[in-house]
């Protein structure tokens, strides 16, 4: 058995910005809303941009360190519903984590907490529970 039983499918695709204005510009002419703003003081002050259209959520940040090259998306984030298990989960498979540990952020009402591992092609594959 595998993580399934806790995951509901796609929270969010991560996609850097050097100009978080331009984007979520650039995504509400699309059709997209602004659900969520905040500081990632973590990551030294990065603003971040929750956009939302439908069940498809965009997490955009900016950092000032985008690609700009097709095919930069910097991850996919799956819901998860017990971060805890999953977490074990990934130990136990000798997943290429990331993270030393379960990670958090002030992010939503509650927050929410995750860790990303490496796929087979180098790409990050989050795992997130918001509380």
């Amino acid at each position: 058995m595998g993580i399934e039983q806790y995951s509901s499918g796609l929270q969010h695709v991560g996609i850097p910005t050097d100009d978080i204005e331009k984007t979520i510009e650039f995504y509400t002419m699309l059709g997209f809303h602004t659900a969520h703003r905040a500081v990632n003081e973590a990551a030294g002050g990065e603003k971040v941009a929750f956009l939302r259209l439908g069940n498809l959520t965009i997490e955009t940040y900016e950092n000032h360190q985008a690609a700009m090259v097709n095919g930069a998306l910097d991850h996919i984030a799956l819901d998860v519903t017990d971060i805890e298990a999953v977490w074990q989960f990934a130990k136990a498979k000798g997943l290429d984590c990331l993270d030393e540990e379960i990670q958090f952020l002030p992010f939503w009402e509650k927050g929410v907490r995750f860790f990303t591992i490496l796929g087979p092609n180098k790409e990050k594959v989050e795992f997130s529970q918001m509380l």
